[in-house]
């Protein structure tokens, strides 16, 4: 703020209250002339009681009226207007901004408050927009080194002129490679979805049959882990969305479920619809959630798993997320610390009404 600027320490300045002090005895001498006209008039004392009351009645209704009005316009409104644009601020939108009250001239308190705001929402998009670009920029770069670093461990691995000892090197090797090859790959994802490069191609197929092929990409795992399998699933069921995208979503929800169900635990995958709505839910009996992991599960680079024993880089449920929110579609989690955790999804139901009249 620059120091020639005068800024007001007071939401209401003198001039104000001196204006309320004024209009008060304004209305007092009302009060003493209209008792004066009704002696004029020979109203008696006991009929002067009700016409005095009934005036300072609409007195005080205008004057609170006024009060309320002025109290909604100068906090309620800007403050209201505040917390929105927070909110959307918390949850990654740094688009927003914030309209000050008064002109440059005429700045209060509260305009700075709201100035300094804005600045810092700008400065964070900055921030985000920088960081995001890093991303991008070193994914495509270290995306060829991990390339030629697996080519060579799997050409050394097939050789078959290595010690038991060099090969469960060359099998470290490629499993590091290939975790790190994912991270990159969702990296890239993650920042096209949020950048917007990928625009949803939506297709109207059925989801029970992707939901099962997606769940037989994980036959291997639920033998090795002995895991129980619970499905309930309609015949059929219609969505128009993009297939490849939602792919991603029952993948890294059935991959979560997967991964933190303890040997011999139970998967349940059921999905049912209504008149505007269809309704995915994954459950395990897997270790569950604390109320810190779930609040901050769907950001980038969180694990709740803070030994990173298990596989994964934090970036699946932030993909989630994001391709639900341009899909239409929402998530939910209900989970805990050693029950197992429920995802829900939502996704809008196609109106057949609707598509018959368009077809036509």
């Amino acid at each position: 703020m620059d120091k020639e600027i005068k800024v007001r320490q007071s939401h209401f300045p003198l001039r104000i209250l001196g204006i309320t002090f004024g209009i008060m005895l304004l209305m007092s001498g009302v009060h003493m002339g209209l008792i004066q006209l009704l002696n004029v008039l020979h109203v008696n004392g006991w009929a002067q009681a009700p016409i005095i009351m009934v005036y300072w009645l609409i007195i005080a209704a205008g004057f609170t009226v006024v009060t309320r009005i002025q109290i909604e316009k100068t906090y309620e409104i800007p403050m209201q207007e505040l917390a929105k644009a927070t909110s959307a601020v918390a949850h990654g939108d740094f688009s927003v901004y914030v309209p000050t009250l008064n002109s440059m001239d005429k700045l209060d308190y509260l305009d700075v408050m709201i100035m300094d705001f804005n600045k810092m929402v700008e400065e964070l998009g900055s921030i985000e927009t920088l960081k995001t670009d890093f991303f991008s920029n070193v994914s495509h770069e270290i995306k060829t080194p991990i390339s030629v670093i697996s080519n060579h461990a799997q050409i050394l691995k097939m050789s078959g002129d290595l010690t038991s000892e060099q090969m469960a090197s060359v099998d470290g090797i490629l499993t590091a490679s290939k975790k790190l090859s994912n991270l990159i790959t969702n990296m890239l994802k993650l920042n096209r979805l949020e950048k917007q490069n990928i625009s949803p191609e939506a297709e109207e197929y059925d989801l029970c049959e992707q939901l099962c092929d997606c769940i037989l990409q994980f036959e291997n795992r639920w033998e090795e882990k002995q895991i129980e399998l619970e499905v309930d699933m309609e015949d059929r069921v219609s969505v128009k969305a993009d297939a490849s995208l939602l792919e991603l979503v029952w993948n890294n929800l059935l991959s979560n479920a997967v991964k933190f169900t303890e040997a011999g635990g139970t998967v349940k995958v059921k999905e049912e619809s209504t008149k505007d709505s269809i309704r995915v839910q994954v459950t395990d009996s897997g270790c569950g959630m604390d109320k810190e992991t779930m609040n901050h599960m769907f950001d980038k680079f969180y694990q709740g798993d803070t030994s990173h024993a298990t596989e994964g880089n934090g970036l699946g449920m932030a993909l989630t997320l994001r391709v639900l929110q341009i899909s239409g579609g929402d998530i939910a989690v209900d989970s805990e610390v050693g029950v197992g955790t429920t995802f829900t999804v939502t996704l809008p139901k196609i109106d057949l009404d609707q598509e018959s009249i368009e077809m036509e």
